[in-house]
């Protein structure tokens, strides 16, 4: 690539396309050009330009740039690794859910045939839950709430929290419920689940909590869907802001380093 920069040329010829006018500042491609300086590509272009003659002390301004700033996003490598930590950690909480919300065969609450012997050695058949089967998908899913809980403590997304606190509200609403069975809530928000008190539980009780509309799992389902989806804006989210104060995901790059995107 060959990059040809005048004598007389500084930092304001890329202004030069800007008229005197509100419509001809929105008319240009200034702010689309503006886009790929910030999102990195600007950076791309120097090395390429200056190649092995930047001094160590610009190379390593420019390494540690690029390692703080994700190019699509404006976020720091940290932040946008926390933001797929709540998004995988919100999956496997509907996961974990859905597990529990299943019906039919799949479902953890189909009974099965349950063979006991009295004191006289004679068997009895009888149809009855699968208490260990069902404790494991509770077990792992109070293991997946308290895997979001703490991983959208480690972000700061009003999206993110809203929906979370959500959730968590839906959690205090059947709190009586969820005590019956052995779940409590921590001072954290995390929730502790005692397999004594769970497995002397009525089933019936556990199954209302966890399966059909409207139940609390069917709520915790819902609100584990909209926490992954509003991490996963946060790390698709674009470098301008709108008029309203929100993220717009739908602008050109511009041209003007187009040939070193």
């Amino acid at each position: 690539m060959a990059v040809n920069i005048q004598a007389k040329q500084d930092v304001s010829f890329l202004f030069s396309s800007l008229g005197s006018g509100a419509a001809s500042v929105a008319g240009s491609n200034f702010l689309a050009d503006y886009a790929s300086i910030k999102n990195g590509s600007y950076g791309k272009l120097m090395k390429a330009y200056y190649g092995g003659r930047a001094s160590s002390a610009v190379k390593s301004a420019v390494k540690s740039s690029t390692a703080k700033t994700n190019s699509s996003n404006g976020k720091t490598s940290e932040e946008n690794k926390a933001y797929s930590k709540v998004q995988s950690s919100a999956d496997g909480l509907k996961d974990a859910a859905d597990a529990l919300y299943a019906v039919g065969s799949k479902s953890v609450f189909a009974q099965k045939d349950i063979t006991t012997k009295d004191e006289n050695g004679v068997e009895t058949t009888t149809k009855g839950y699968d208490t260990e089967k069902i404790y494991k998908a509770v077990n792992q899913f109070v293991s997946s709430y308290n895997a979001v809980i703490k991983a959208t403590d480690e972000v700061e997304s009003d999206a993110v929290g809203r929906r979370t606190g959500n959730m968590m509200n839906a959690t205090a609403s059947n709190l009586k419920t969820l005590l019956a069975v052995g779940i409590s809530i921590n001072k954290d928000g995390t929730l502790d689940l005692d397999k004594d008190t769970f497995m002397k539980s009525e089933m019936t009780t556990v199954k209302s909590l966890f399966s059909g509309n409207g139940s609390y799992g069917y709520q915790v389902s819902a609100q584990a869907s909209l926490i992954s989806y509003a991490a996963g804006r946060e790390t698709n989210n674009g470098s301008f802001y709108t008029t309203k104060g929100t993220y717009s995901t739908n602008y050109s790059s511009g041209n003007l380093f187009s040939s070193m995107l």
